[in-house]
């Protein structure tokens, strides 16, 4: 990643996930990046986006080895305890939709409260988060997915809130709401065909999107071709 200092360090929330271990890959044969660390539920030390603790103690553990330039968080997930996303106003029901959002939004903030203070500072930084065109309210045409897209919206909102506050310290920064395309993977098989993106090409096409992005004081919310997405 050019815009990243030279012997810049990076971190992937997300790491063990098709998209994650993708982007883990691509940072590492980057002769420019230092390190790379890759953070999972099963990783040592790891994360648990439904305890804070876990994720404050994460943050804990890995602090000596930053300040880091770029946070990729890959985190995420459609389908919850074998159910996937809702079609209909009747299939909703109040544990799912709590388990959506705790989980694709409520976790992921929670990652950025323990973890932005380790970005370096002075210094280009980047935190891109894996969001979904469905999280757009104004794109939102075909309805349905209630939870899935209930949930990225409110993604959207606490990274939108968060770089506000980011930016106050962290002029330089780049925070950015990605939609990465359909990908093959875990999260997307039950719903995609053949012709879905590898993971390896999304990897690099999000990478050179981030890449490319100014420092706004603001989130952005991108594809992975770099095309803006309405809020």
């Amino acid at each position: 990643m050019p815009s990243l200092p030279d012997g810049y360090r990076a971190l992937v929330f997300g790491a063990s996930g098709a998209i994650g271990q993708a982007l883990c890959h691509q940072l590492q044969i980057d002769p420019r990046c230092a390190s790379v660390m890759g953070l999972s539920r099963d990783s040592v030390p790891g994360f648990d986006l439904y305890s804070e603790p876990r994720i404050a103690a994460c943050a804990q553990a890995v602090a000596a080895s930053g300040p880091f330039h770029v946070m990729l968080d890959a985190t995420g997930a459609l389908t919850l305890n074998g159910r996937g996303p809702e079609k209909r106003l009747d299939e909703l029901d109040a544990e799912h939709l709590l388990n959506a959002l705790h989980l694709n939004a409520v976790g992921p903030s929670l990652l950025l409260k323990h973890f932005v203070p380790l970005l370096a500072s002075g210094e280009r930084v980047i935190w891109g988060k894996l969001s979904a065109r469905v999280g757009s309210i104004e794109d939102n045409r075909k309805g349905g997915w209630y939870g899935y897209r209930a949930a990225k919206a409110a993604l959207n909102m606490l990274l939108q809130t968060a770089a506000v506050e980011i930016a106050r310290r962290r002029p330089l920064a780049v925070v950015a709401a990605l939609q990465p395309g359909t990908v093959q993977s875990a999260l997307s098989q039950p719903f995609v065909g053949d012709d879905a993106l590898h993971p390896k090409d999304a990897a690099q096409r999000l990478l050179a999107v981030l890449d490319a992005l100014p420092a706004m004081g603001r989130a952005q919310f991108v594809d992975h071709l770099g095309q803006h997405i309405p809020w």
